[in-house]
């Protein structure tokens, strides 16, 4: 490995970790980043610098400060990423630049920016048009149009990780931004005011980079907003809460085929086939059908299929799909699902 390949590798760890970090931020560290950031961009300091404990407090916290001025992240944030991104390609070249950015950036830009969505989507999801409670605190007048406005002034601080691992070392006008978010979270610049974000306090994903927990919050921030995933699905926390209880009848009696998955996964497919004395009936290239027969109903008929499209850790997601009693064979299970005719039902890519 050359020197520029093992130093952008480091770049890629050091900013791959930045990125998961959890716990209390070092604030007099953030702040004097922030500040340095607005000198860089030419502006006078901010008169305050504000704590919040989630992205959720911090839009509320916002909204409640009318002297805060007109934002600022355009020439804080924007204007100087995109002049020294300008700058680093034409030294770069066009191949020199994709390749260095394959090297650093690139490495961390998918787990990052899906981080940074969900964050957004939870948020917007959590507010309310006359409050928000999150971790038993109220955050009041937040609607989920005012929270995604004042999502787009936020600078993502440790969830910049990807821009920030491909300007290691060369943006010095990117110092200030660099050091709060690698001791801060989200912030929101304004001209007399700042506000800045905690780190999460919890932070579970599997080998894949997905968010993913099945006790508990994957991520979750001091005052109690958090997010419920399973391996990368998003799933509302009294469903996580209820898989340790679950019994064959209700995974049978799930309606939503995505959260059914996630009981069987949880549950455990072989155990869940002995538990309710299902019977293989029949199998070809299309899948599995499997026949449940009870007693005082009709009976539960469902096709295995495996998703042909491989996950980001390389395994294949199973399906369960309930189709009509009277089902005999795999191919015909899969076809009514697609509204066809089982001779009309011919995939190029099954999925």
């Amino acid at each position: 490995m050359g020197e520029n390949e093992m130093n952008r590798t480091t770049a890629a760890d050091k900013w791959r970790a930045v990125a998961a970090a959890t716990g209390p931020a070092d604030r007099t560290a953030a702040e004097a980043g922030l500040r340095l950031a607005y000198r860089t961009a030419g502006l006078a300091e901010p008169e305050r610098v504000l704590w919040a404990d989630s992205p959720l407090a911090a839009v509320t916290l916002v909204r409640s400060l009318a002297d805060r001025g007109r934002s600022v992240r355009e020439e804080v944030r924007t204007r100087p990423w995109a002049e020294e991104r300008r700058r680093l390609h034409d030294a770069l070249g066009p191949a020199g630049w994709a390749a260095h950015w394959q090297a650093t950036g690139a490495r961390l830009w998918d787990q990052t920016r899906s981080l940074a969505d969900r964050i957004r989507a939870g948020v917007t999801e959590e507010a309310g048009a006359d409050g928000v409670r999150a971790g038993g605190t109220e955050h009041a007048g937040v609607g989920a149009a005012g929270v995604r406005m004042l999502l787009l002034d936020a600078v993502l601080g440790q969830h910049d990780a990807a821009w920030l691992a491909a300007f290691e070392g060369r943006g010095a006008r990117l110092a200030g931004l660099a050091a709060v978010a690698e001791h801060a979270g989200w912030w929101w610049p304004y001209e007399n005011a700042v506000v800045v974000c905690e780190r999460p306090v919890e932070l579970h994903r599997d080998e894949a980079g997905r968010l993913d927990r099945g006790d508990g919050p994957a991520l979750a921030f001091p005052d109690g907003f958090a997010l419920h995933a399973w391996r990368g699905m998003a799933v509302p926390a009294e469903f996580l809460a209820g898989l340790a209880d679950l019994t064959p009848e209700r995974i049978r009696t799930e309606e939503n085929a995505e959260l059914r998955r996630v009981m069987l996964e949880y549950y455990g497919y072989d155990r869940y086939l002995a538990a309710s004395g299902a019977r293989h009936e029949h199998s070809d290239e299309t899948g599995v059908l499997w026949r449940i027969e009870l007693a005082d109903d009709e009976d539960v008929v469902m096709v295995e299929v495996v998703n042909s499209t491989p996950e980001p850790d390389g395994t294949h997601r199973t399906y369960w799909l309930r189709v009509p009693p009277t089902t005999r064979t795999a191919r015909e299970g899969v076809a009514w699902t697609f509204g066809l005719r089982p001779e009309a039902y011919e995939p190029l890519v099954q999925t």
